[in-house]
């Protein structure tokens, strides 16, 4: 049975460049790599609904913290027998989010913390509910909610079809969720967590050897 890595961060911290990174640096090392970003536009219904939800769509649902959550949860729930599938046919599953993107997203739009009500909807949600597997690790890609944005703003201006959406355009939003994934990756919310420097240079061979050595 392969470990199941997941990347946290906020939107625009490069999430996607560091598993990509991590992907590479793994198989150099002989692992086998398998990789899944949430969430799953295109693929999955609900993936979609929360994509038009966020560019205004759907009437009210977007402001509906545990209606969105439900649709993230959903997502994930379609995709898990595929997660068991990759896990016991390579060595390292990596996703780009997870279920902690849920738990920090819809606690800061409530303004709320770790130990709120509705990071434990989310866990007993996905986790107890829905069976999704558990990771064995986390990644926190922690920068500033301003180099964030940033490099969000610069996505979008870069390619037409990454318009940034309603919680990506929200400043305050993005650095209150910046808050709530320290308070997860504190707590080893649902596994182990390390802290990566989003706005430094990432050793990434060490960082990949230290995974496989966990």
């Amino acid at each position: 049975m392969g470990r199941l890595v997941v990347v946290e961060g906020l939107d625009g911290a490069g999430k996607r460049t560091l598993t990509d990174a991590l992907t590479s640096a793994l198989r150099d090392v002989g692992a086998s790599v398998a990789t899944m970003a949430f969430p799953r536009y295109g693929v999955s219904v609900h993936a979609d609904l929360v994509r038009e939800a966020l560019h205004g769509g759907h009437g009210d649902l977007g402001d509906s913290v545990y209606g969105m959550g439900m649709l993230y949860a959903l997502d994930r729930r379609g995709a898990a027998d595929e997660i068991r599938t990759l896990l016991a046919d390579h060595d390292v599953v990596l996703l780009d989010r997870y279920v902690a993107s849920n738990a920090a997203y819809q606690a800061a739009r409530l303004r709320v913390g770790v130990d709120s009500d509705v990071v434990r909807w989310v866990r007993e949600l996905e986790i107890d509910r829905f069976g999704l597997p558990v990771p064995d690790a986390h990644l926190l890609l922690r920068v500033t909610p301003d180099v964030a944005a940033a490099r969000a703003r610069g996505r979008a201006e870069a390619d037409a079809t990454r318009a940034r959406d309603a919680f990506e355009s929200d400043d305050g939003l993005q650095a209150r969720c910046s808050a709530v994934y320290d308070q997860l990756a504190a707590a080893s919310w649902l596994s182990p967590w390390h802290v990566v420097d989003g706005a430094d240079h990432v050793d990434v061979p060490t960082l990949a050897a230290d995974l496989l050595s966990e």
